[in-house]
Protein backbone atom coordinates (compact mmCIF):
# COMPACT_ATOMS: atom_id res chain seq x y z
CA UNK A 1 0.00 0.00 0.00
CA UNK A 2 1.04 3.00 -1.05
CA UNK A 3 -0.64 6.67 0.75
CA UNK A 4 0.12 9.68 -0.49
CA UNK A 5 -0.01 12.53 2.06
CA UNK A 6 0.16 16.55 1.22
CA UNK A 7 2.46 17.68 3.33
CA UNK A 8 5.25 16.24 5.90
CA UNK A 9 2.69 17.03 8.86
CA UNK A 10 -0.06 15.14 7.29
CA UNK A 11 1.93 12.50 6.64
CA UNK A 12 3.29 12.53 10.77
CA UNK A 13 -0.64 12.45 11.44
CA UNK A 14 -1.67 9.33 8.76
CA UNK A 15 1.48 7.46 10.61
CA UNK A 16 0.41 8.35 14.16
CA UNK A 17 -2.86 7.32 13.32
CA UNK A 18 -1.12 3.42 11.89
CA UNK A 19 0.84 3.01 14.80
CA UNK A 20 -2.19 3.40 16.99
CA UNK A 21 -4.24 1.47 14.90
CA UNK A 22 -1.47 -1.35 14.90
CA UNK A 23 -1.15 -0.83 18.60
CA UNK A 24 -4.61 -1.32 19.60
CA UNK A 25 -4.91 -4.75 17.66
CA UNK A 26 -2.08 -6.04 19.07
CA UNK A 27 -3.10 -6.01 22.38
CA UNK A 28 -6.32 -7.17 22.01
CA UNK A 29 -4.92 -10.27 20.00
CA UNK A 30 -2.37 -10.99 22.11
CA UNK A 31 -2.35 -8.67 25.22
CA UNK A 32 1.38 -6.67 24.17
CA UNK A 33 2.22 -4.18 21.46
CA UNK A 34 5.77 -5.03 19.60
CA UNK A 35 7.28 -2.06 17.97
CA UNK A 36 10.58 -1.44 16.46
CA UNK A 37 11.38 2.62 16.29
CA UNK A 38 13.25 4.10 13.24
CA UNK A 39 15.89 6.97 13.55
CA UNK A 40 16.37 10.17 11.47
CA UNK A 41 14.33 13.35 10.95
CA UNK A 42 11.25 12.31 9.13
CA UNK A 43 9.79 10.68 12.30
CA UNK A 44 9.96 13.35 14.93
CA UNK A 45 6.80 14.50 13.92
CA UNK A 46 4.56 11.34 14.41
CA UNK A 47 6.65 10.66 17.61
CA UNK A 48 5.76 14.14 19.16
CA UNK A 49 1.71 13.42 17.63
CA UNK A 50 1.63 10.06 19.88
CA UNK A 51 2.52 12.37 22.90
CA UNK A 52 -0.16 14.53 22.46
CA UNK A 53 -4.29 14.31 22.28
CA UNK A 54 -5.82 12.52 20.78
CA UNK A 55 -3.18 9.59 20.10
CA UNK A 56 -1.65 9.34 23.81
CA UNK A 57 -4.88 8.20 25.19
CA UNK A 58 -6.04 6.06 22.25
CA UNK A 59 -2.38 3.57 22.66
CA UNK A 60 -2.02 1.29 25.43
CA UNK A 61 1.65 2.27 26.22
CA UNK A 62 1.73 0.16 29.44
CA UNK A 63 1.51 -2.78 26.98
CA UNK A 64 4.46 -1.79 24.60
CA UNK A 65 7.85 -3.05 23.96
CA UNK A 66 9.96 -1.13 22.39
CA UNK A 67 12.52 -1.75 20.14
CA UNK A 68 14.74 -0.11 17.72
CA UNK A 69 15.78 -1.30 14.02
CA UNK A 70 18.91 0.27 13.72
CA UNK A 71 21.27 2.10 15.99
CA UNK A 72 24.60 4.31 15.35
CA UNK A 73 27.42 2.98 18.07
CA UNK A 74 27.59 5.85 19.70
CA UNK A 75 26.94 6.72 23.45
CA UNK A 76 23.11 7.13 24.20
CA UNK A 77 23.22 10.39 25.13
CA UNK A 78 25.08 11.37 22.07
CA UNK A 79 22.76 13.54 19.66
CA UNK A 80 23.42 11.05 16.92
CA UNK A 81 21.92 8.07 18.91
CA UNK A 82 18.60 6.91 17.45
CA UNK A 83 17.24 5.83 21.23
CA UNK A 84 17.95 9.47 22.49
CA UNK A 85 16.23 10.68 19.70
CA UNK A 86 13.05 8.37 20.45
CA UNK A 87 13.64 9.18 23.90
CA UNK A 88 12.92 13.05 23.23
CA UNK A 89 10.76 13.24 21.02
CA UNK A 90 8.49 10.35 22.87
CA UNK A 91 9.27 7.83 25.35
CA UNK A 92 10.15 10.61 28.35
CA UNK A 93 6.70 11.60 27.71
CA UNK A 94 4.44 8.69 28.01
CA UNK A 95 3.95 5.48 30.36
CA UNK A 96 6.01 2.63 28.71
CA UNK A 97 7.39 1.10 31.74
CA UNK A 98 11.09 1.41 31.62
CA UNK A 99 12.07 -2.64 31.87
CA UNK A 100 10.10 -2.38 28.31
CA UNK A 101 12.00 -0.37 26.38
CA UNK A 102 14.92 -1.97 24.98
CA UNK A 103 17.47 0.02 23.03
CA UNK A 104 20.73 -1.33 21.46
CA UNK A 105 24.13 -0.59 23.26
CA UNK A 106 26.87 -1.25 20.87
CA UNK A 107 29.24 1.87 21.71
CA UNK A 108 31.44 0.22 23.29
CA UNK A 109 32.11 -3.04 21.22
CA UNK A 110 29.78 -2.86 18.09
CA UNK A 111 29.97 -6.61 17.48
CA UNK A 112 29.37 -7.61 20.92
CA UNK A 113 26.42 -5.29 20.97
CA UNK A 114 25.10 -7.28 17.62
CA UNK A 115 25.68 -10.33 19.97
CA UNK A 116 23.46 -8.70 23.03
CA UNK A 117 21.22 -7.46 20.95
CA UNK A 118 20.43 -10.74 18.94
CA UNK A 119 20.49 -12.74 22.30
CA UNK A 120 17.84 -10.21 23.54
CA UNK A 121 15.51 -10.83 21.30
CA UNK A 122 15.98 -14.27 20.89
CA UNK A 123 14.96 -14.66 24.80
CA UNK A 124 12.05 -12.24 23.89
CA UNK A 125 10.45 -14.33 21.42
CA UNK A 126 11.61 -17.47 22.82
CA UNK A 127 7.81 -18.65 23.08
CA UNK A 128 6.32 -17.65 19.54
CA UNK A 129 7.59 -16.43 16.44
CA UNK A 130 9.91 -13.28 16.39
CA UNK A 131 7.13 -11.42 14.83
CA UNK A 132 7.17 -7.69 16.03
CA UNK A 133 3.59 -5.71 15.49
CA UNK A 134 4.86 -2.59 13.91
CA UNK A 135 8.23 -1.40 12.51
CA UNK A 136 9.26 1.85 11.10
CA UNK A 137 11.69 2.41 8.98
CA UNK A 138 12.98 5.19 6.75
CA UNK A 139 14.86 5.47 3.35
CA UNK A 140 18.08 6.75 2.39
CA UNK A 141 19.23 8.79 -0.77
CA UNK A 142 21.26 5.53 -1.41
CA UNK A 143 18.28 3.12 -0.53
CA UNK A 144 19.15 2.17 2.51
CA UNK A 145 17.09 1.24 5.31
CA UNK A 146 17.99 0.93 8.88
CA UNK A 147 21.85 0.11 8.89
CA UNK A 148 21.07 -2.14 5.77
CA UNK A 149 23.47 -0.18 3.48
CA UNK A 150 24.92 -1.24 -0.06
CA UNK A 151 27.76 -3.09 0.08
CA UNK A 152 27.48 -4.36 3.51
CA UNK A 153 27.06 -7.71 4.87
CA UNK A 154 23.55 -6.86 6.19
CA UNK A 155 22.30 -7.10 2.51
CA UNK A 156 23.37 -11.15 2.45
CA UNK A 157 22.20 -11.68 5.91
CA UNK A 158 19.67 -14.45 5.68
CA UNK A 159 19.64 -16.25 9.48
CA UNK A 160 20.95 -13.70 11.84
CA UNK A 161 18.07 -11.05 13.46
CA UNK A 162 20.67 -8.84 14.35
CA UNK A 163 24.42 -7.54 12.93
CA UNK A 164 26.84 -5.01 13.03
CA UNK A 165 28.27 -2.71 10.08
CA UNK A 166 30.64 -0.54 8.98
CA UNK A 167 29.75 2.03 6.82
CA UNK A 168 32.30 3.56 5.52
CA UNK A 169 31.27 6.73 3.91
CA UNK A 170 30.45 7.63 7.56
CA UNK A 171 33.24 6.67 9.30
CA UNK A 172 31.08 4.60 11.51
CA UNK A 173 29.88 1.26 13.01
CA UNK A 174 26.36 0.80 13.26
CA UNK A 175 23.79 -2.21 14.16
CA UNK A 176 21.27 -2.91 12.65
CA UNK A 177 17.81 -5.49 12.54
CA UNK A 178 17.74 -7.68 8.84
CA UNK A 179 15.37 -8.43 6.67
CA UNK A 180 15.11 -11.77 8.24
CA UNK A 181 13.34 -10.56 11.47
CA UNK A 182 12.11 -7.71 9.72
CA UNK A 183 10.03 -9.33 7.42
CA UNK A 184 8.19 -11.74 9.89
CA UNK A 185 6.35 -8.13 11.12
CA UNK A 186 3.09 -7.81 10.66
CA UNK A 187 3.00 -4.70 9.28
CA UNK A 188 6.21 -2.59 8.04
CA UNK A 189 5.87 1.16 7.12
CA UNK A 190 8.85 3.32 5.35
CA UNK A 191 7.99 6.83 6.24
CA UNK A 192 9.44 9.41 3.51
CA UNK A 193 9.34 12.94 2.50
CA UNK A 194 11.00 15.49 0.84
CA UNK A 195 11.87 16.01 -3.14
CA UNK A 196 15.41 14.70 -2.57
CA UNK A 197 13.79 11.60 -2.16
CA UNK A 198 11.66 11.42 -5.00
CA UNK A 199 14.13 9.46 -7.51
CA UNK A 200 15.12 6.42 -4.98
CA UNK A 201 11.59 6.12 -3.80
CA UNK A 202 10.53 5.35 -7.46
CA UNK A 203 13.74 3.24 -8.32
CA UNK A 204 13.00 1.17 -5.09
CA UNK A 205 9.29 0.79 -5.72
CA UNK A 206 9.38 0.69 -9.29
CA UNK A 207 12.94 -0.25 -10.88
CA UNK A 208 14.28 -3.23 -11.53
CA UNK A 209 14.92 -5.71 -7.73
CA UNK A 210 18.46 -5.15 -7.28
CA UNK A 211 18.77 -5.36 -3.74
CA UNK A 212 22.55 -4.99 -3.18
CA UNK A 213 22.06 -1.49 -4.70
CA UNK A 214 18.99 -0.56 -3.07
CA UNK A 215 18.87 -2.75 0.19
CA UNK A 216 15.33 -1.22 0.87
CA UNK A 217 13.88 -3.77 -2.06
CA UNK A 218 14.69 -6.88 0.03
CA UNK A 219 12.15 -5.27 2.76
CA UNK A 220 8.97 -7.98 1.70
CA UNK A 221 6.93 -8.82 4.76
CA UNK A 222 6.38 -12.70 4.17
CA UNK A 223 2.70 -12.72 5.34
CA UNK A 224 2.33 -9.49 6.66
CA UNK A 225 1.29 -5.58 5.31
CA UNK A 226 3.93 -3.13 4.27
CA UNK A 227 3.05 0.57 3.66
CA UNK A 228 4.82 3.40 1.87
CA UNK A 229 3.71 6.38 3.79
CA UNK A 230 5.16 9.46 1.12
CA UNK A 231 4.48 13.37 0.93
CA UNK A 232 3.95 14.30 -2.59
CA UNK A 233 7.22 15.62 -2.66
CA UNK A 234 8.62 11.97 -2.37
CA UNK A 235 5.67 10.59 -4.75
CA UNK A 236 6.85 12.91 -7.77
CA UNK A 237 8.31 10.30 -9.47
CA UNK A 238 6.39 7.46 -9.21
CA UNK A 239 4.24 5.36 -11.91
CA UNK A 240 0.41 6.21 -11.35
CA UNK A 241 -0.86 3.11 -10.84
CA UNK A 242 -4.67 4.29 -10.90
CA UNK A 243 -5.38 1.44 -8.29
CA UNK A 244 -6.45 0.20 -4.62
CA UNK A 245 -2.48 0.18 -4.07
CA UNK A 246 -2.21 3.65 -4.57
CA UNK A 247 -4.48 6.50 -1.80
CA UNK A 248 -3.95 10.34 -1.91
CA UNK A 249 -4.98 11.78 1.39
CA UNK A 250 -4.58 14.51 3.55
CA UNK A 251 -2.85 12.27 6.63
CA UNK A 252 -6.23 10.60 7.17
CA UNK A 253 -5.79 7.13 6.95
Amino acid sequence: MIQICNDAESLGDAAARLFVRQARRAVLAQGRFIVALSGGHTPEETYQLLTRPPFREQVPWAKAHVFWGDERCVPLDDPRSNARMARQMLLDHVPVPADQIHPIHCAHDPQEGAEDYLTLLQEFFSDGPPRFDFVLLGLGENGHTASIFPGTPAVDERERWAVAVYVDEQAMWRVTLTPPIINQAATVAFLVTGAAKAQIVQRVLDGPFEPHILPAQLIRPVSGNLFWILDKEASLGLVKKGDDSVKTMGGIV
